[in-house]
């Protein structure tokens, strides 16, 4: 350890021989004389040294360990039982115990000793100065000055400011929901609220990042009380050849393979011409349920609602609410005196749940005049269904239905894929059909169609949790051209996207859009963007489909999986 000496100084001259300047003199030749304090090491407490005692301790835990155990040994030989101990064996069991416990400090005795070494130099210099000072010596030298970080202009008001607001947060006189609009910066809030936060839980938040993100951005709109962000990776898999034109898709995973094995779906796509996609319908839709006082009531407005004739009226009523939503249709169901009224419209480009909602609203305002004794329970019944997997968006679709098809020569499921047609069809029919009936599965006739509509819903800002009813697919597969070719298809009745508002606007989000081709709104074909989104969805699911399958037909799923996703081991081989 560098300890820094002090220089000697000459003597100050004194007035008289004996008198107090003497004294202070004798002593401080005898301070400075005198070989520096050394502050007191761990292993100082030990009665051996340190060597010698971690010698006794091993062998002694070895030797009780060793005879403990033949002394087991024959006792179950003998038909003694454990519990039966003799004296010898009381104090073997005491010095294993209290070996084990040296030992077991023993492996960070070094790093107490150098810890506590520094802090006992740093401590006993300390004294050496105050005893300096108590005989009034004025040689000492003084200790270095230190270079001090300069310091932000408001730093120490706001660091006192900041302080009382974390405690007027955590005691609850400041709600942390109102912390943006109080100080008027969310970064700020963001940091005072995640201080709250780690003073009420007693866990640190060290670890989840919040530098270098717009808040700004996300208020009022996208996420309430933000104390950071979560950090997720983006691939890329493509040329996705789409309809004649080509595509890189952004995924947003954790999950290994999952990029590469789109990306070789969309490699055998391409060397075999494209895929082709078909927009069969696009509608959001919001279903409020009413009650009324009897049955007869409730079909009343049933059959009101679903009179060609009044539906000019509704639609007039409905569309004031945005210049894109538009309404379509009313379908109705009853349930005793409930009624579910199912309301879909087009949205443009935005995936439209507020839109839609909004219209509702309208109309229901409108009908509480003729039906005054209609009672709103709430402007959602589920039978929407949003968020939900559900038979009506299976059957009547929620958002795009899309349809996307492909059609793989014989030697690109070869070379590409390494399997074959039969197989494919076998596994396809096996798996995805007969498989899932078995265990009725609604809209789940895919193998991960999830999989893919989750990381690209991440990556272009959508909704997550509407992957629920958006990864309803049914994949087919037939041999086709006598056998040789595969015609490969998935059906996804209720894809739900927009390209505006929500998290579309975020920075990364909107890159990931801008990489598509379909960032905002469309400006000559309103509600072009989201439906071009949908076909790009739907495409990147076949080729997922055609990878992943390719992989079970040939075996390799679990090995791709054990060497990209989770283990460099081969378990194929351990088998």
């Amino acid at each position: 350890m560098d300890v820094r000496r002090r220089p000697p100084k000459p003597p100050l001259p004194s007035a008289s021989r004996g008198g107090p300047s003497d004294l202070r003199d004798e002593r401080r030749s005898s301070t400075s004389s005198s070989p520096p304090l050394e502050p007191p090491k761990a292993s100082d407490a030990l009665p051996l040294p340190l060597y010698l005692t971690n010698a006794v301790f091993f062998t002694l835990f070895f030797s009780v360990a060793y005879y403990l155990l033949h002394r087991w040994r024959d006792k179950i030989r003998d038909s003694v039982p454990l519990h039966v101990v003799t004296l010898p064996e009381i104090a073997s069991i005491v010095s294993l115990i209290a070996s084990f416990i040296y030992l077991l400090g023993f492996f960070g005795i070094g790093f107490v000793q150098s810890f506590i070494s520094r802090a006992s130099h740093d401590a006993w210099e300390d004294l050496d100065d105050d005893v300096n000072r108590g005989f009034g010596c004025t040689d000492i030298v003084a200790p270095l000055p230190q270079p001090v970080d300069p310091e932000p202009a408001i730093s120490a008001l706001s660091s006192a400011e900041d302080e009382e607001i974390v405690k007027s947060v955590v005691d609850g006189t400041i709600p942390s929901y109102s912390l943006d609009s109080k100080l008027g910066n969310c970064r700020r809030a963001v940091f005072i609220r995640r201080e709250a936060l780690q003073t009420t839980t007693g866990r640190s938040l060290a670890d989840l990042p919040f530098e270098g993100f717009d808040y700004e951005s996300i208020l009022g709109q996208c996420c309430e009380m933000p104390v950071g962000y979560v950090q997720i990776p983006v691939g890329v898999a493509g040329p996705l050849l789409l309809d004649g034109l080509e595509y890189y898709v952004p995924m947003a995973t954790t999950e290994g393979c999952l990029v590469a094995s789109t990306n070789r779906g969309c490699k055998a796509i391409y060397a075999s011409g494209g895929a082709r996609s078909v927009l069969l319908r696009d509608g959001m839709t919001r279903a409020p349920v009413v009650r009324f006082g009897d049955v007869k009531r409730a079909s009343e407005l049933k059959f009101f609602l679903e009179d060609p004739i009044n539906f000019d009226t509704l639609a007039l009523v409905f569309n004031r609410s945005s210049r894109f939503g538009r309404l379509q249709c009313i379908k109705c169901s009853i349930a005793g005196k409930n009624l579910y009224m199912r309301f879909t419209c087009s949205t443009g480009d935005a995936m439209g749940m507020n839109m839609v909602s909004k219209g509702v609203q309208n109309v229901l305002e409108f009908l509480q005049n003729d039906f005054p004794d209609m009672d709103v329970i709430g402007i959602s019944g589920n039978f929407c269904s949003d968020k939900k997997p559900a038979a009506v968006n299976w059957i009547e679709g929620r958002g795009k239905s899309v349809v996307c098809e492909a059609l793989l020569k014989d030697n690109v499921v070869k070379q590409v894929l390494k399997t074959n047609v039969a197989a494919l069809v076998e596994l396809n029919i096996l798996k995805n059909l007969t498989g899932s009936a078995v265990a009725g599965a609604l809209g789940g006739f895919n193998a991960h169609a999830s999989n893919i509509v989750s990381a690209i819903f991440i990556a272009t800002g959508q909704d997550p949790a509407q992957n629920v009813e958006s990864s309803h697919c049914i994949t087919m597969m037939e041999a086709v051209n006598e056998g040789r070719d595969l015609h490969i298809s998935v059906t996804m009745p209720s894809i739900e996207v927009g390209t505006v508002g929500g998290g579309t606007q975020l920075a990364s989000q909107s890159a990931c859009l801008n990489m598509l081709g379909v960032k905002g709104a469309s400006k000559e074909f309103p509600g072009a963007n989201a439906r071009l989104l949908a076909t790009i969805v739907a495409g990147s699911v076949l080729a997922g489909e055609l990878s992943l399958l390719s992989a079970i037909a040939a075996g390799q799923l679990v090995k791709s999986h054990m060497k990209y996703n989770r283990s460099s081991r081969d378990v194929t081989k351990v088998c």
